[in-house]
């Protein structure tokens, strides 16, 4: 059998190795790298709530949009470790192998095949399992190097190959956990091979250790089970008893153990000692095969012991209970047929979270209840649950999607609206803003610039009061008294060319600073000019794709009703085969259990028959 950890840990272990970079960075002390697309950021948000199914839609919508430029291969990675947690490992296979050929940490590499050869393994895929072993080229680190060889021995026997599963674990050395199930693999292996003889003292030895878990004892259970039962089928009886009775009682394994001693005693004909283990399975679940065949067992000892009548009894009390479980089976097997059952392992939350980690916390109430744990126990019907779950989520997601549609289309209408009722103030405004005059008028500026600067013209860029001062110096020096052959007017005249040519020198040495500042704003001018008129071709191409636009995406929300509704039928169409998928492995688990009970109901009978038939010959020689 299998020796693993549970397949979530296997999961999330890999689900670490595939986080991106900055993950591990944080963790080997170096400085993390940031995350530099939005989008990939948002898709990070959802995965590290355990949220993969949202994650996924943003990562793929993502990836459609050219949003991860920054972190394409992180993603990548990423989806296919998502993809995992939903159970598809043949599409996170192919992510893995196209990303890990090239460019990737030699020991990342060999982690992520090992992880996806343990996936398949457990998935049962052992071809796919031994080429991804195949395609580990160095040695994995410690920790996975007893798990590893344990696996490749795992497949060997699963593809029946027990003779090289054999010489993997023969060279198995230490003492670890991992040494016990090596050692309860090769006992195995070496029971499938007839090598009964050299099994029995690994087996032996195995079901006499001292366990320090609930791991260990369950493994020494399944030792002293495996050895007891091999040394039956090997004519053994007597050497099977001590490794039967070594088994807990209150274990997971104790009914076989105790069918196994009853046969055990009887085959030694020891029957009132057979009948000890075989009245106390008597009283345990009827659903358990052993206890069926206890019930079957118990008459033929009594008969065995010449208690005829007693014989007869439990003979007619198994047939009773037979016929009782069948019905109870035929109820169950109508009631998982009309597809009730499934539906009520959807009714708590049913929008929580999906994917590999989800677990059934209780099962649905009921008569049928008690077949459910039977059920579970495989990993058929588990994975086929799941899928169901994950079917239904889907399912109620697109519900939701199509109610948000109709909230769509409204904050489309208001746009729409807003838009249709600001475009005629724009377009007012947009009339009232000449810019063809606008870039006339700073054209004729700067003909007027250059003029002033080809004549030297700097009274032309004084100030406001510079200009009024040369006026009035100007004026001053055209009065007519000041013509007077007088020295008091030759004084004035003096004072009034001094000021003037005071004047004349500060407008000068400012010309050219004023004339610079003039350009530059002209220059600034001419360039917001420019930004103007590119504004307003966009305004305009606005205005004219605008209503184009909002009729895109009219047809685009439309459309969405008539997609999500589709969608909605195919994952109908797919709960609906999952359902029946699942009903046929239900309803044949309990066919089978139907059948077997049939089968004990027929020997029954025809022991009770037998019976009969001694107690009327017996009855006629006593006559």
């Amino acid at each position: 059998m299998p020796i693993t950890r549970s397949i979530a840990v296997t999961l999330s272990l890999c689900c670490v190795l595939l986080l991106p970079p900055a993950t591990w960075a944080v963790e080997s002390g170096r400085e993390p790298i940031v995350v530099e697309d939005l989008h990939y950021g948002e898709v990070l948000f959802y995965f590290y709530q355990g949220d993969y199914f949202p994650a996924i839609i943003r990562l793929l919508a993502a990836q459609s949009q050219s949003n991860l430029d920054k972190h394409i291969d992180d993603s990548e990675l990423l989806l296919g470790g998502m993809y995992l947690s939903y159970g598809h490992h043949l599409e996170a296979a192919r992510i893995f192998e196209r990303l890990l050929a090239n460019n990737v940490n030699p020991e990342v590499r060999d982690r992520t095949w090992f992880f996806l050869a343990k996936i398949w393994q457990q998935r049962g895929y052992l071809e796919e399992s031994q080429q991804a072993f195949d395609r580990i080229e160095g040695e994995l680190p410690k920790n996975l190097q007893r798990e590893a060889s344990m696996l490749q021995a795992q497949i060997l026997i699963d593809a029946g190959d027990d003779d090289k599963a054999i010489a993997l674990l023969q060279n198995w050395k230490g003492k670890t956990e991992w040494a016990s199930y090596a050692k309860f693999n090769l006992g195995v292996a070496l029971v499938r091979s007839g090598r009964v003889d050299e099994a029995e003292e690994i087996l032996e030895d195995l079901g006499s250790m001292n366990p320090f878990n609930d791991e260990l004892k369950s493994l020494r259970d399944k030792a002293n089970l495996a050895l007891g039962y091999a040394l039956l089928q090997n004519g053994e009886p007597r050497a099977a008893k001590p490794a039967l009775q070594r088994v807990r009682l209150e274990g997971p394994f104790s009914n076989k153990a105790l069918l196994g001693m009853g046969w055990a005693d009887a085959e030694l004909e020891s029957y009132q000692r057979a009948l000890v283990p075989w009245m106390e399975l008597r009283s345990r679940d009827l659903l358990d095969s052993a206890v069926q065949e206890s019930m079957l067992a118990i008459p033929y000892a009594l008969a065995q012991l010449d208690s005829i009548s007693q014989a007869a009894d439990h003979y007619l009390n198994a047939i009773e209970a037979f016929y009782e479980e069948s019905n109870r089976l035929d109820r169950t097997i109508d009631y998982i047929e009309s597809g009730e059952m499934f539906m009520q392992f959807l009714a708590d939350d049913p929008l929580a979270t999906t994917g590999w980690y989800w677990r059934l916390e209780d099962l649905p109430k009921g008569p049928e209840a008690r077949y459910l744990f039977h059920l579970l126990s495989t990993h058929e019907f588990q994975e086929g649950l799941k899928n169901f779950r994950d079917l239904n989520y889907m399912h109620n997601n697109l519900d939701n999607w199509q109610q948000s549609v109709e909230v769509y289309s409204n904050m489309l209408e208001t746009r729409k609206q807003a838009y249709e009722d600001r475009l005629p103030r724009v377009e007012a405004a947009l009339d009232r803003a000449d810019l063809d005059d606008m870039v006339d008028r700073k054209l004729e500026y700067d003909s007027v610039l250059n003029e002033i600067e080809r004549s030297n013209d700097w009274l032309a860029l004084a100030t406001e009061y510079q200009f009024e001062m040369w006026g009035e110096i100007s004026g001053l020096e055209a009065t007519p008294a000041l013509t007077a052959d007088i020295p008091e007017a030759a004084e004035v005249r003096g004072k009034i060319a001094l000021l003037k040519g005071v004047l004349k020198w500060n407008l000068e040495k400012q010309f050219k600073d004023r004339l610079w500042r003039i350009r530059r704003d002209l220059r600034k001018t001419g360039e917001a000019l420019v930004e103007t008129q590119r504004a307003r071709r966009q305004i305009d191409e606005s205005m004219r794709d605008q209503p184009l636009e909002f009729a895109a995406f009219s047809e685009r929300v439309a459309a969405l009703e008539p997609r999500i509704e589709s969608l909605k039928m195919r994952v109908e169409d797919q709960m609906a085969k999952q359902s029946a998928y699942m009903q046929s492995i239900a309803v044949g688990e309990l066919q089978a259990q139907k059948e077997r009970l049939n089968i004990y109901t027929v020997q029954a009978r025809f022991a009770l028959a037998a019976i009969y038939d001694i107690a009327a010959t017996v009855s006629e020689v006593s006559e």
